[in-house]
């Protein structure tokens, strides 16, 4: 039974071990591998696009706005009918096509960058294809882990996951602003498609272990019950609103970015790079050290580490305003890669633990549409004001946003939880 109210007390009795030294099986070190391939598709292709945008196409605060809306788009649209796919048909298949789609989209942007057709729109168009195959692959992947590693061992996995992640981080945005600048936009987007259609190779020979999917119901009444699980149990809802103001003041900071480091702060296009591959360093970090952090740290103060770092970030990126410098933005995004890299593998496991297996699918879509979904508010939030008033009073508001979301977490039942809650039936 999921309580619907009450606080973490209660629920925080049942347990198990914070870290678990059990070696993870085959299968899931081929998600992981796959997850690699893919998460540094995802960043080059993501770092690349705005660079051809400002550097190659001309493009504005405005125009980055509103590509990166076309980006995140998908996330707002597509998640609650993964979710239900999800949980009603193979998560490694859905997995595999979603995978070859962003390959699809990124050999696209490659072909009309070899013969001089690549635009703005048609960068916009393909960006949201690559992110409809990104969202069924981040529904999938955290619902497919509980049923390839034991219970006590989720948060390693999750750890090994967000590890991968922080590689492609660091990685990417670097080799995107490396190869743009070397040989153009064409090297950087096949490497990337390359390394794509490898996730769906390694995807495509994991076995996925055979479970009862739910009843097929209605499809608005199974979406009503992820939504419901995920707004009503007391420790889901703060991590959600957490979330939620998290990317948006992210996302507002990051669609001016791009041009407010070309234009404010003087860099190039591997000047930008290395500052953007800074928030995958800090991911880096944060992953080697979570399983000392997640063993000396109550499991509530561990989620709050991440929603603090993103403030402490977001007042950095206000500084230098005042005082123009790349390293206080190399600083501000290691930070913000660091801390919420914690929040990431923490906020995961208590989601598997909390949330009935069946249902997993769907909540997830839930917490994705809420979160990612709220990227295209963030972007379009980010291309009126940096259009109309410029980017530097886009990350004041970004900071304000990241204060609200520190707030909401620091006054939450999660941040008293003292460990992770055991696995519900």
């Amino acid at each position: 039974m999921v309580p619907s109210s009450g606080t973490a007390t209660p629920i925080a009795s049942a347990t198990v071990p914070n870290l678990d030294t059990t070696r993870l099986p085959g299968s899931f070190n081929r998600l992981a591998w796959s997850n690699l391939a893919a998460q540094s598709a995802e960043q080059i292709g993501l770092a690349a696009a705005p660079l051809v945008a400002v550097l190659a196409l001309g493009a504005g605060a405005g125009e980055a706005g509103l590509l990166q809306t076309a980006q995140t788009l998908p996330f707002l649209l597509l998640a609650v009918p993964a979710g239900v796919l999800a949980d009603r048909a193979s998560r490694r298949r859905l997995m595999v096509g979603a995978e070859g789609l962003r390959a699809l989209s990124l050999l696209g942007i490659l072909g009309l960058a070899w013969i001089d057709l690549l635009t703005l729109p048609w960068l916009a168009v393909l960006g949201f294809l690559g992110a409809a195959g990104t969202v069924a692959y981040s529904v999938a992947a955290p619902s497919l882990v509980p049923a390839l590693v034991p219970a006590g061992a989720l948060s390693t996995a999750n750890g090994r996951l967000e590890l991968a992640r922080s590689a492609a981080f660091t990685a990417g945005p670097a080799l995107a602003g490396g190869l743009i600048g070397w040989a153009g936009a064409g090297l950087a987007f096949g490497f990337a498609a390359a390394l794509s259609i490898l996730a769906v190779l390694l995807l495509a020979g994991l076995r996925e272990p055979p479970r009862s999917t739910s009843a097929r119901r209605d499809l608005l009444r199974e979406v009503r019950d992820g939504a419901e699980l995920a707004l009503a149990h007391p420790l889901l809802r703060p991590v959600l609103l957490t979330a939620v103001f998290f990317n948006v003041a992210f996302i507002v900071m990051q669609a001016v970015y791009v041009p407010y480091a070309v234009n404010s702060l003087a860099m190039t296009a591997s000047g930008v790079g290395a500052t953007l591959g800074m928030f995958g360093v800090g991911m880096v970090v944060a992953a080697l050290l979570a399983p000392r952090i997640t063993g000396l740290l109550p499991f509530g103060s561990v989620v709050a580490i991440g929603p603090l770092a993103g403030l402490a970030a977001a007042l950095l990126m206000v500084l230098t305003i005042w005082v123009p410098s790349a390293w206080l933005a190399a600083l501000s995004f290691f930070l913000i890669g660091a801390g919420p890299l914690l929040w990431t593998i923490s906020t995961t496991t208590l989601r598997q633990a909390v949330t009935p297996g069946e249902m997993l699918g769907r909540v997830s879509a839930v917490v994705v549409t809420a979160t990612y979904g709220s990227r295209p508010v963030g972007a379009a939030i980010g291309a009126f004001v940096g259009g109309a008033f410029g980017a530097e009073l886009c990350i004041v508001v970004a900071a304000l946003g990241f204060l609200v979301q520190a707030l909401v977490i620091l006054t939450s039942p999660v941040s008293r939880l003292v460990r992770q809650p055991g696995l519900v039936g």
